[in-house]
């Protein structure tokens, strides 16, 4: 179990990596549709098309990152309060429902990426992208987020991680 736990951790490493470098792309040619259109008069194809992919994907190839570093914004209220056994089932339930919710969206994410893939169908621009590029951000990072899931339910029910990383001793 160790190896896969470490297997998936860099994973996410990697996709956390992969999203910043996505972002650093859309960053790096929005300034320069800026030079093209405003300094040289020139038009833009395909960076507005860009940059919009470029963020979306990093949106979802970065899920994972941000919840192996629990980066994600959350209601904890309930969970800070509640103690002992009751703190351990609400930690198990989300991340159950979570999983649950991920697996779905993998799966339609899936569906929907071979549909593009196997329709051929392109972007209604100039720059007429093929539609399954963007499209694959979706089921690779809410797969590689339910991977995530996993590795960290392992981790609570094996007592690697205390529910919502906080520890016992915390308690007051």
């Amino acid at each position: 179990m160790d190896i896969f736990l470490a297997f998936v951790r860099r994973l996410s490493q990697a996709c956390g990596i992969l999203a910043a470098g996505l972002l650093a792309a859309a960053t790096l040619v929005v300034c320069q549709m800026v030079i093209m259109r405003y300094f040289l008069g020139a038009s833009t194809v395909w960076q507005t098309e860009f940059v919009t992919f470029a963020i979306v994907g990093s949106t979802f190839i970065g899920a994972p990152y941000v919840l192996l570093h629990r980066g994600h914004v959350g209601v904890d209220l309930v969970s800070v309060y509640a103690r002992g056994r009751v703190r351990f089932l609400l930690a198990l339930l989300s991340i159950l429902l979570s999983l649950v919710f991920c697996a779905v969206v993998t799966w339609a994410g899936w569906q929907h990426w071979h549909e593009a893939w196997a329709g051929g169908w392109r972007t209604e621009t100039v720059w007429a992208l093929p539609l399954w590029i963007p499209l694959l951000s979706l089921p690779i990072g809410m797969g590689l987020l339910s991977l995530q899931f996993i590795a960290d339910f392992l981790c609570l029910v094996t007592g690697r991680e205390p529910p919502f990383g906080v520890e016992p001793e915390d308690e007051e």
